[in-house]
């Protein structure tokens, strides 16, 4: 090979290098800032095709997805002195690039450590405010809209980030406080449920009471009404006895004799009377003369 030709392979060489050195790619996934000799010249390059000094400038692209940021669990203390842990989540993404660098050097681990400190202390104010109710279930939802719009400012001026949003996915008691909190937890239980027992007892003896004297009144309606029919079957019968009597007073008085031969001799083997008295007067006399 001539030393001509050698040389012009070394010039195309060195163009397709520098060639290759003067272009770069943004995806549509990624933010990225340009440098030249470490001072930021273009603070938020478009996705797509772009161009840059070789060996003077360089490109430094970060993920501009929504990204989430999972914090410790901590120890907050309410407004009325009592210690929860909260265990909270961040979706946040890049929204100023020249702030983000500025504040996290374009190292996401500390720009999540500058924000999980961010978001604790909001958590800290928030909950600070508010009592334990308030926190485990009255104001959960109205805590986390007012904590995101509080920090959102506050993470955009100083790290250059957009918070979308926060939110709690447990609030828990420290361990001695739990024990208290279900010990009087169970003792309010308790005396709902023997307040109930008793409301049910005295609405059972109100039943039972009205249920006796029903019960008493329907008896005494009863005999009343048996004894009325009674009485007036009893009329009724006398009515007929008296009619039948007119009609025929010595058969009646015949019939009324053998009924009573029935009834005297039924369970009677020795009997002592005087046969002539009365009370055989049909057996002496078919005419009971």
């Amino acid at each position: 090979m001539s030393p001509k030709a050698f040389i012009g392979l070394i010039i195309i060489a060195l163009g397709v290098m520098i060639g290759s050195q003067s272009f770069y790619i943004v995806k549509e996934t990624e933010r990225a800032i340009k440098f030249q000799f470490g001072e930021v010249v273009e603070a938020d390059l478009k996705p797509g095709l772009g161009w840059k000094i070789p060996m003077m400038q360089q490109i430094k692209r970060f993920d501009a997805r929504v990204l989430t940021l999972d914090t410790q669990p901590s120890r907050f203390l309410t407004s009325g002195k009592k210690y929860v842990i909260v265990d909270s989540y961040a979706k946040w993404r890049i929204k100023d690039v020249r702030s983000y660098y500025q504040a996290s050097s374009g190292d996401r681990n500390r720009a999540t450590t500058l924000l999980e400190n961010l978001v604790n202390k909001g958590l800290r104010n928030e909950i600070a405010s508010r009592t334990l109710h308030e926190v485990v279930s009255g104001e959960r939802d109205q805590l986390m809209t007012q904590l995101t719009a509080d920090l959102n400012i506050e993470t955009q001026k100083e790290l250059g980030i957009e918070l979308i949003d926060v939110r709690v996915k447990a609030v828990d008691l420290p361990e001695e406080l739990s024990k208290s909190v279900y010990d009087r937890m169970s003792a309010e239980r308790g005396r709902e449920a023997r307040e109930h027992r008793s409301q049910g007892n005295e609405l059972a003896e109100g039943i039972e009471a009205d249920a006796d004297r029903q019960k008493t009144v329907l008896e005494a309606q009863a005999y009343r009404e048996a004894e009325q029919i009674k009485g007036e079957g009893d009329a009724e019968a006398a009515r007929i006895y008296a009619e039948a009597f007119n009609r025929n007073p010595e058969f009646y008085a015949f019939t009324r004799s053998l009924k009573a031969y029935t009834e005297t001799f039924k369970g009677n083997d020795v009997l002592l009377l005087d046969p002539k008295s009365d009370f055989f007067r049909y057996l002496n006399n078919s005419q009971g003369k």
